[in-house]
């Protein structure tokens, strides 16, 4: 550390790494690969670390004229997906020197407040759910670059779109059903208006209907355990033939089901098998656990904040949507 100092400079680490201030900057700024070797990005991070040393953020950014702020907008966290979300998000941010603002939208999804008191000013893009979308809106978010987590990437507002494969995990679920020999389904869908939620009703029937002797009804409920109850002990009262599965939009919703279908006199998965999605803390808390289609939601957090780095930067974010994996519990069998 130079002489007098209290705090560490680049030059201390460039001299402790054995390298030049600029290869510094270029690795605490995320910006050394095709410039500096791995090794010696490797020694330039361990110098830091040991030395304590941190960028001066304060004047980096009056020189980029960035505040180096990202504000994650996100449904109200009554799940862990979009904690995780937030996790691997931030994760990336701080590899680059950024900071996020998580911001829940009230209920949900419609307007919600500018939490600055100019949004523009404080922040160098947004990263937003399509649940939370209207949120965009108030706080002004769709004049700033913004990134669409979860949306339609032909109506997206954003200048880049990242998406998980969920039409690939409900034809995943819907090809386990019919494999087991089920052809009567109810659609447990959330009863909120989002273009992921219009994929997964839209797949369902599309995959189901090209299977013969099929039967598929559908009950809305809002994304909670008691509104997932009520609407499946409605929908089995129904008259007609009961279900043999119940595909749900969510593992919360399927927590529901659960407590539905055992105050129905009916056994999961012995009368009705039951599958979720997102597979979150709940799947395995339940019993049985539930079969249910795995969402990397840490994964997606970090291409979402990824792709937002490549905007800011005038690059082009990766393409493609994250794959997804059914995972299959003791909640579905084959139909008596």
């Amino acid at each position: 550390m130079a002489q007098g100092s209290t705090r560490p400079t680049s030059r201390d680490v460039a001299q402790a790494a054995g390298v030049s201030q600029a290869a510094v900057s270029l690795v605490l700024g995320g910006k050394w690969r095709g410039r500096v070797s791995e090794p010696t990005a490797q020694r330039v991070r361990d110098a830091a670390h040991e030395l304590g040393y941190r960028p001066n953020l304060a004047a980096r950014n009056l020189r980029l004229g960035r505040t180096r702020t990202v504000l994650l907008v996100v449904p109200a966290l009554t799940t862990e997906f979009f904690a995780e979300v937030y996790t691997g998000a931030a994760r990336v941010a701080a590899e680059h020197g950024f900071g996020v603002v998580l911001y829940p939208s009230p209920e949900g999804v419609g307007p919600a407040r500018d939490p600055f008191a100019s949004a523009q000013a404080a922040l160098d893009g947004v990263i937003a759910s399509s649940m939370a979308a209207d949120a965009l809106t108030a706080i002004r978010g769709d004049q700033l670059p913004l990134v669409m987590l979860d949306s339609d990437p032909e109506g997206s507002l954003g200048a880049a779109t990242v998406n998980l494969d969920i039409a690939d995990g409900i034809r995943q679920v819907a090809d386990h059903l019919l494999t087991l020999g089920h052809r009567r389904f109810l659609h447990l869908a959330a009863d909120v208006p989002s273009w992921t939620f219009e994929v997964r009703a839209r797949e369902l029937a599309a995959r189901l209907s090209a299977a013969p002797g099929t039967d598929l009804h559908t009950a809305r409920a809002p994304i909670s355990i008691e509104g997932a109850k009520t609407a499946t002990e409605t929908a089995l009262r129904a008259p007609g033939p009961r279900p043999t599965a119940l595909v749900c939009d969510d593992d919360k919703l399927a927590a529901g089901a659960y407590k539905a279908a055992r105050r129905a006199g009916l056994r999961v998965p012995d009368d009705l098998s039951v599958t979720g999605l997102d597979d979150l803390g709940l799947a395995t808390a339940i019993d049985p656990e539930l079969t249910t289609v795995r969402l990397d939601a840490e994964a997606f957090g970090e291409r979402g904040m990824r792709a937002l780095l490549a905007v800011l930067d005038g690059q082009a974010p990766e393409k493609g949507d994250l794959p997804v994996s059914l995972v299959v519990r003791g909640s579905t069998a084959p139909p008596r």
